[in-house]
């Protein structure tokens, strides 16, 4: 079976973006592919509040919606469970993350004002958020900021912002990582949420909320775990190719995804893009879910096959490269896919599913950062292994458990060729550890 498989040592290609761009700090990583679900801390008739364990398996990383502040002059963070007390929801919490999920707190959503023009709700802002991801145990926190002066372009460039508040919002959350892994000894997840008018409408115009987020997705690209861009409550936007897209249909979805790894020019510069592997298609688990953008599955299907290099192209726009590291699906929200009145309950997970295949969970032993992580997944063949644990044997199987390839010396960065689509585990064995994790190879 070693003919199926060739090893060698490539530490050159971690340095360049062939490889899909590995953040090294601290390796906190999420599942990948990533089912990403934002789930309401309240309850709706249409969309009715899901205990934390009722949650359908496949989503693997839960953004709890929302740390809202006391009010718009004071940026104390505050968040309290709609239903239970505190520590059950703890324990849930828990729960989660001992199946290998992450579980993080969302700030802002639809109707949270954002301001740090003060040193005082600065500080506010910092404090409260360190509070609560350590009262609950979160792996990290999700920017889902949709109003305020936090998000809005008053001059400069994305390099050098010149708001205030927004230079403040990125200070806030690099303190907060910073508290995070004093408190925890591990990197904090950071995700992000925006509205395409704060990211690619920048093409258009730079200025108020047209690519606010801009600044601070460049100040915090080496820290950010994933991007996931909300491809609804959209209006028409620019690609990369000049043409005008318009949410609801293939062309947006590929236009757009491609937009954010690629990057694109403004009037504050050129906005350089992110791996792939940290961007995920946003988008409304049923059409009730959001007031426009919604796509259906096969249509879902087609664009990210595309943009994967699984699948030919779905309309118009014409990918200059495919992304088969894509980092996965995001969706609001859990609540709304978990309904049988606006699609097939958990349409969207299953979707999910049937494009990605399965979902590779993180698995966190001995509460070390020590993990085993094969990239680009899923691959068409070729991989690599990375793990800071030395002096390890790796074995690979196939999900039947018969042995495809075993190496008793692991060495870092190693390259692997499997020829044969299927999912295959890796596992790397020490003396006191065993590390898992999967691998998808697609034709």
């Amino acid at each position: 079976m070693k003919a199926l498989i060739s090893r060698h040592l490539v530490k050159v290609c971690l340095m360049l973006l062939v490889c899909g761009g590995i953040n090294n700090s601290g390796y906190a990583q999420l599942p990948s592919p990533a089912l990403v679900g934002y789930w309401h801390n309240w309850n709706d008739a249409s969309a009715p509040y899901i205990p934390l364990n009722a949650i359908d398996n496949r989503y693997n990383v839960i953004e709890i919606s929302f740390a809202v502040p006391v009010s718009p002059q004071d940026m104390t963070m505050t968040f309290t469970p709609d239903n239970g007390s505190v520590p059950a929801f703890i324990a849930q919490v828990q729960a989660l993350q001992a199946a290998g999920k992450k579980v993080l707190l969302s700030i802002g959503g639809a109707n949270a004002f954002i301001d740090l023009t003060t040193t005082i709700n600065r500080d506010a802002f910092i404090t409260s958020m360190t509070n609560l991801l350590v009262t609950y145990g979160f792996d990290g926190m999700d920017i889902d900021i949709e109003h305020g002066n936090a998000i809005t372009i008053t001059g400069g460039t994305i390099a050098s912002p010149t708001n205030i508040s927004q230079q403040h919002l990125i200070y806030a959350i690099q303190q907060i990582m910073q508290n995070y892994r004093t408190t925890f000894g591990k990197k904090m997840l950071l995700t992000m949420a925006p509205e395409t008018a704060y990211v690619t409408g920048g093409m258009s115009a730079y200025g108020g909320i047209w690519g606010g987020y801009l600044p601070i997705i460049n100040a915090l690209r080496d820290s950010i775990d994933l991007l996931h861009m909300q491809l609804y409550n959209s209006g028409s936007m620019y690609g990369i190719d000049g043409g005008i897209y318009t949410q609801g249909n293939a062309d947006f979805i590929v236009a757009m995804t491609e937009a954010v790894v690629q990057g694109f020019q403004t009037g504050g510069g050129f906005f350089q893009g992110l791996p792939a592997h940290k961007i995920a298609v946003g988008l409304p688990a049923c059409g009730n879910a959001a007031g426009g953008g919604f796509v259906n599955d096969v249509t879902v299907k087609s664009a990210i096959d595309y943009i994967r290099g699984n699948g030919p192209k779905p309309g118009l726009y014409t990918l200059t490269n495919i992304y088969p590291s894509l980092g996965g699906m995001m969706t609001w929200s859990i609540n709304w896919d978990a309904v049988h009145t606006c699609e097939t309950a958990y349409n969207y997970a299953i979707n999910f599913e049937l494009i990605f295949g399965t979902t590779t969970l993180v698995n966190e032993l001995n509460s070390s950062d020590n993990t085993v992580k094969p990239f680009p997944n899923p691959s068409k063949g070729k991989f690599y292994i990375q793990s800071e644990i030395s002096s390890a044997e790796l074995i690979i199987t196939d999900i039947a458990g018969k042995i495809i390839y075993t190496e008793q010396q692991y060495t870092d960065l190693q390259q692997v060729d499997i020829t044969e689509p299927g999912i295959y585990l890796i596992q790397l064995r020490t003396g006191s550890e065993v590390l898992n994790d999967k691998i998808i190879i697609t034709k």
